[in-house]
């Protein structure tokens, strides 16, 4: 198997390899020799990682192999033992998600954060709730629900969603796919860096996996960066430009659709068979 493509998006990789390191400057994220451990348990084991502007970045591996504790590393959940990660260039240390998110980092993690008994619009804004304008807002705090209620329906129609009308229905009466999109909308609405999605259709049927794939694809128009993990082989093969392949909390490369099969990154993922480089 060769990994030796060219890439026109990413003039930087050339013919090389498609996980070789670049310069961070040219990466909205780059991670550096990442080390983490728990006791004698390596969690992560040196591991690089790059995102470029406008690429879906598929992580994949089997259970155990790193992918939580990387992307924890890397969004702030988690302190590193010791490597570097860098945004737009610079080197930072979050400490929590909350840094994260301030600095443009929205996560979507499988459990999916959002309050059932609240409505779509409150959900879209939860912990980012707006004041009304003037002394409605600053002497009695009362919350500009209607404005919030206006740009949640804005967002999800940016997005391209249609089966979600009514932003005044609860989350607990929607679907599934139906409470993903309204997770991922609020991440695309305030990611101003990259978003995070943490196996998006995992326990989703055929049609709302179809409707979250195209949220990812809209998100990607849109000019964001997304880092998908996934087990769904065909998913991630459908929509990543680039696949990282984690491995017993290291990295056992980067390849992508165009230079392997989906059934060839599974021998990798597994240990069946090693990447071969040049």
């Amino acid at each position: 198997m060769s990994t030796s493509i060219s890439d026109p998006d990413h003039p930087e990789l050339g013919d090389s390899d498609p996980g070789a390191l670049v310069d961070p400057s040219q990466t909205v994220l780059s991670g550096r020799n990442l080390i983490k451990t728990y006791g004698r348990v390596i969690g992560l084991d040196g591991v690089n990682i790059d995102l470029f502007p406008g690429e879906v970045l598929a992580v994949i591996g089997d259970n155990g192999a790193g992918k939580s504790t990387l992307i924890k590393a890397l969004t702030g959940a988690l302190t590193p033992d010791s490597g570097q990660v860098f945004l737009d260039g610079r080197e930072v240390h979050f400490r929590s998600p909350q840094d994260a998110r301030a600095a443009g980092i929205e996560t979507v993690y499988q459990t999916l954060a959002v309050a059932p008994a609240l409505d779509i619009s409150a959900n879209m804004f939860l912990g980012r709730e707006r004041r009304r304008p003037g002394v409605l807002g600053s002497v009695f705090r009362m919350l500009d629900k209607k404005g919030m209620k206006a740009d949640a329906g804005r967002s999800m129609a940016n997005l391209g969603i249609a089966t979600v009308q009514n932003m005044d229905q609860a989350v607990e009466t929607l679907s599934g796919g139906q409470r993903q999109a309204v997770a991922v909308a609020r991440a695309a609405t305030f990611a101003s860096k990259f978003v995070v999605l943490d196996e998006p259709t995992a326990a989703l049927g055929v049609k709302e996996t179809r409707q979250v794939l195209n949220l990812i694809s809209q998100i990607k128009e849109r000019g964001l960066p997304v880092i998908l993990i996934s087990h769904n082989m065909p998913n991630v093969f459908e929509v990543a430009d680039r696949i990282h392949i984690a491995r017993l909390g290291g990295s056992a490369g980067v390849i992508t659709p165009q230079s392997h099969t989906p059934t060839e990154a599974v021998a990798i993922m597994t240990g069946a068979t090693t990447l071969q480089r040049g």
